[in-house]
């Protein structure tokens, strides 16, 4: 199963609508047969390991990180073809969280004779699904925080210089964070400050596109930016207030931008509709990077699942930028928590987990 899972691991960020999954097929103390969600979520991991291992997978015994699916969408059912190849035992990592599935495909294997293991390093393989069970039953895709600051929480000087706060080695992994997520989101702040790209510039690391986000109430993202001029090549997104410039619309969307609508609030876009719309859109995965601004709308909207927070050995001071915004918070128990998961160090700089506390 572990196996399984580094396979499993390699697809995050690649996979989306669906669930990253990894399966091995063993037989005799070999194996015979694995694979991965192919990238957009078809072909499933089952049908890769079944193709390499081909008639020898008869009496088999494939390790599944996720319950096989068990009704036909674009493809049939993986869990006729996992009966269909003579597979004698199937050990499942997690039960697929889907009400369409959901303990089916493992009755209907249990039903033509196949052995079922189930609930094998559950807590890791349900880790892995943890964005594409997030939209199934909150409606909105995880969302990971990324921020890098002092050790004072400061994101910039008092004039804004921000570039670099933390080392190449920090860079090189916040650069693999953004390839095992769907899309990168920032605000608008970030995009007239930085003039960012916001792509994975690790080669090889992802097949599938990074969509770029961007939370832009009235549209002030530049038609020159580069995030823009490469709208073509990188999809790029753009999260706008009802009643923007229809001029400033027309010429976005002529440059191949993609912008979405929301219901205006106080803070400028009401961000909990943004996210359902997001994951209605297909993402399950979203890493924001904003700054202070971005920060402060999800933490108010209760809409950070993880934090990744780099810390650079530095001190700024009161006058520089803080990493999050004004947000409310007027007293200790309203104040948003976070469990520490683990902490890397990255060069000089320190990389801290965390997810949100229950």
């Amino acid at each position: 199963m572990r196996a399984a899972l580094a396979l499993a691991r390699r697809g995050l960020g690649d996979t989306a609508p669906n669930p990253s999954v990894g399966c091995v097929i063993v037989k005799d103390g070999r194996v015979i047969g694995r694979g991965r969600t192919a990238s957009g979520g078809r072909p499933h991991a089952e049908v890769h390991a079944l193709a390499m291992a081909g008639a020898a997978a008869r009496g088999a015994t494939a390790y599944v990180t996720l319950e096989p699916c068990s009704f036909t969408g674009k493809t049939g059912p993986c869990t006729d073809a996992l009966i269909h190849s003579g597979i004698s035992r199937v050990v499942v990592g997690a039960l697929d969280p889907h009400v369409k599935v959901n303990g089916s495909g493992i009755a209907r294997l249990r039903d033509a004779g196949v052995q079922v293991t189930e609930n094998i390093l559950q807590k890791e393989c349900l880790l892995v699904i943890s964005g594409f069970e997030m939209v199934v039953k909150h409606r909105r895709p995880l969302i990971r925080l990324k921020s890098a600051s002092t050790l004072d929480g400061k994101i910039a000087t008092s004039t804004r210089e921000s570039q670099w706060l933390t080392g190449a080695e920090s860079r090189r992994a916040a650069h693999a964070m953004r390839g095992r997520h769907d899309a990168i989101m920032v605000g608008v702040g970030t995009v007239l400050a930085d003039d960012p790209e916001l792509t994975c510039r690790i080669e090889g690391f992802r097949t599938a596109p990074l969509i770029r986000l961007v939370v832009d109430s009235h549209l002030r993202t530049p038609l020159m930016s580069k995030l823009v001029r490469t709208a073509r090549q990188h999809p790029l997104w753009i999260l706008h207030r009802n009643g923007a410039d229809k001029l400033r619309r027309e010429a976005l969307e002529k440059a191949g931008v993609k912008l979405i609508e929301l219901p205006s609030s106080p803070a400028g876009i009401d961000l909990k509709v943004g996210m359902e719309t997001l994951a209605q859109a297909g993402l399950t995965r979203i890493l924001a990077e904003g700054g202070g601004t971005l920060a402060a709308g999800l933490l108010r909207a209760d809409l950070v699942d993880r934090l990744a927070w780099f810390h650079a050995p530095g001190i700024i001071g009161g006058d520089g930028w803080p990493s999050a915004a004004s947000f409310g918070v007027t007293a200790l128990a309203t104040m948003p928590r976070f469990v520490p998961v683990a902490q890397e160090r990255w060069g000089d700089d320190y990389l801290t987990t965390y997810r949100k506390a229950a």
